[in-house]
Order: C-alpha cells, then structure tokens, then sequence
C-alpha cells in the first residue's frame, strides 16, 4: 500500500470527529451564508461561497424523490478551465462506500462471507505471527473495527493492531486495503474488475475510476491549499480501496440510487448495510442536546448511519490535500446529495448547499450542533 502511505504522512483524526466536528467546522462562519443561500439560487450563492473561503469550484447533485433532478458545476476546475458536469474529481474517502457495495455484492452472490475469517485467503506478513489475525473479516474492515491505525506510517510502517479486532471503533484505511487483498486472493479478480462488473456497469458510471485513465486528460479538478493556491494532482497506480477514486457528481449520484434501490444485493445484506454495526452515539451526542442527536448513530458497512426516528441517513465525507468530498443518502425520503470540491475549505460549503437543496432538517439540525 505504498501509494497511500505516501500520500498521507500528516496524524488523521477518527471519523466519528472528522465527520461531525472538522469536516463542517467554521459553522458560524457559514450560518451567515447558508441564511442568504436559502433565499436565493445556487448559480447566484455558490461562486460568492467560492470566493469567500477560496475554493476554486465544487459540483454537486441532488436526489430527490428517488431520481436525480440536478446537477450543477461552479468555479474553475484548473487555472485556465471552468469546471463543467464533466470534471473529474478526487473523492478521497467517498471511495469506500464504492468499495464496500462491491464487497456487499460479492457476499450477496455468495463469493464471499461477511464473517469468514480473512486469514484463510489473506494475511498481511507484518501481523503473520499475531494471532489477532484470526479474528478479522469482511464486517469488522467495513465497519472500521480491525484494531489497525488509519495508516501504517502511523505505527513505523509496520501494520500494528492497536485494538483487538472487532473491539471498538478506530478509523482505517489500512483495514479496507487488508479487505481488497482478502478480495483478490479469494475470488482471483482484484477490486477495479470486481466494481466494473458488479457496480460502474449496472449503475452506468461511464467516468469513474480508481486508476488514472486517458480519458482523465483536460477533465481533473486541480486541488487547492486553503489559501486558493494549486496543488498537483494525485493519482493511483492500481485499485485503492480507500481513496483517490476520481468520479463526477452525476456519476456518484448514480451509486446512490443504486445503494438507495438496494441493487444487487440482497435483503439481508441491504439490512446488514443500513444498520449500526458499533455505536458512536455516546461519543458524538455529549454536547448535543437530546431533540437533535439521532436516535442510534454509528458505522455500519461501509456508511455511518443515523437513524431519527423512522428515518435512515447514509453519509460518508473525505479529504486529502486540497480536496473536500461529502455525500449523503435518505432511503425513506429518496433523497441525497453529491458535494465535490478541489479546495481544501470546501467543508465550509457543505451546510449552506443542504440547505439550499432542502436536506432533511433532522439531519441538518445535528450536523450543525455537532460541532459547535
């Protein structure tokens, strides 16, 4: 895995803190925003919002009533190209929910277990001695309970259990690379071949990739520090389970109506997805007032899942350098969005558009007093 470890030398904080603290951080900052953002258009808001916290574009796409209704680029996507439906971004994390539906639909066609032991196709040779190795499977790498760091370079580029397997929640990229090995060696196909066949296919994403591709050329949104300043691209050189899948809004908002249609996978495994799989509910709900916090919260397979009252929230963000990626879906309501930006503020886009594009407002509610 040493393309990813190159990329990320900098300590990554857990996802249950990413997500719901420093990925909408700045939340007073944006509540003047997101207040004129409400009253007016997205062509006329966006690029004001761009400007303001120097992010050069963002692309979203909205869902609702179970279809996709909009689509919309702003901003430039180099120094010398607007962006366009067409751009191309790093969704950094965004990777993983794709990643893990291709594991969902393996296990739904048999080819694979939720809870077989990984060890008896894959083992890493840094833990080939740890016993601990036995314990891991397919459910505790979507569901970020290996014990492992996020990434090696963390424990001295060796792979390290931190945890014992399937103890408590820590954050790993490291955990869904161990899982794509486990693919491989299991079914003989690695995970690009498995998502063509099984995801970018039926859902027709026709420009999505986890490697680089010819067709990338004049189309990659540049990253951007946060002082607006251009940053050079990163790409994979073979499949990375975790990140640097490049996509457009569009395309990503076909796999939410395939995840939303539960495509491909079976009803015990749609359930298996849409349930919290380990709690983070005490963690994230300390300083939130009780009416907001969720009724359950936490990682389920490959999603967190929040749950108010009878509706099911699915979200996911990431972030690498320079880029700033957000999706979420609402099976009961049929609802979703795609937030793509090449900026590394463009967290601070996030509230004012879902409220622009009338996000559940339970939803909204928690993400803004979350991290207050």
């Amino acid at each position: 895995m040493t393309t990813r470890v190159a990329l990320l030398q900098q300590p990554v904080l857990s996802l249950a803190l990413f997500c719901f603290v420093v990925s909408i951080q700045a939340a007073s900052a944006q509540e003047a925003g997101s207040k004129a953002i409400e009253r007016g258009e997205l062509s006329q808001d966006v690029p004001r919002l761009l400007s303001e916290h120097h992010v050069p574009s963002v692309s979203i796409a909205q869902i609702k009533g179970g279809k996709l209704v909009r689509t919309g680029a702003y901003g430039e996507q180099s120094s010398d190209r607007p962006a366009t439906s067409s751009t191309l971004y790093n969704i950094a994390s965004l990777t993983k929910p794709i990643s893990a539906e291709v594991v969902l639909r393996l296990v739904s066609k048999r080819a694979i277990s939720l809870d077989e032991p990984m060890y008896k196709s894959w083992t890493d040779p840094d833990i080939a001695h740890d016993e601990r190795r036995k314990l891991l499977t397919p459910r505790i790498a979507l569901s970020h309970q290996t014990g492992f760091a996020n990434w090696r370079s963390e424990t001295g580029n060796v792979l390290t259990f931190r945890n014992d397997p399937g103890q408590t929640f820590g954050y790993s990229g490291e955990g869904y690379e161990y899982l794509a090995h486990f693919l491989e060696n299991k079914t003989g196909h690695n995970l690009g071949e498995h998502a063509r066949e099984l995801v970018f296919k039926p859902a027709r994403m026709d420009a999505t990739a986890y490697t680089r591709q010819p067709w990338f050329e004049t189309r990659v949104a540049v990253p951007a520090d946060a002082d607006g300043r251009w940053l050079k691209p990163t790409f994979a050189s073979k499949p990375v389970a975790s990140d640097l899948m490049y996509t457009t809004a569009a395309d990503y908002a076909r796999f939410l109506l395939q995840v939303m249609a539960d495509e491909g996978i079976t009803q015990a495994v749609a359930a298996a997805r849409a349930r919290v799989q380990i709690s983070l509910r005490d963690r994230m709900c300390q300083s939130v007032p009780s009416e907001v916090c969720p009724d359950e919260l936490g990682m389920g397979l490959g999603w967190q899942v929040l749950r108010f009252k009878n509706k099911t929230v699915l979200m996911h963000t990431g972030r690498d350098p320079g880029v700033y990626t957000f999706t979420y879906l609402c099976p009961t309501t049929g609802s979703g969005a795609v937030i793509l930006t090449n900026g590394q503020n463009g967290n601070k886009l996030v509230i004012p558009i879902l409220r622009s594009l009338e996000a559940e407002s339970e939803f909204i509610d928690f993400l803004v007093s979350a991290m207050r």
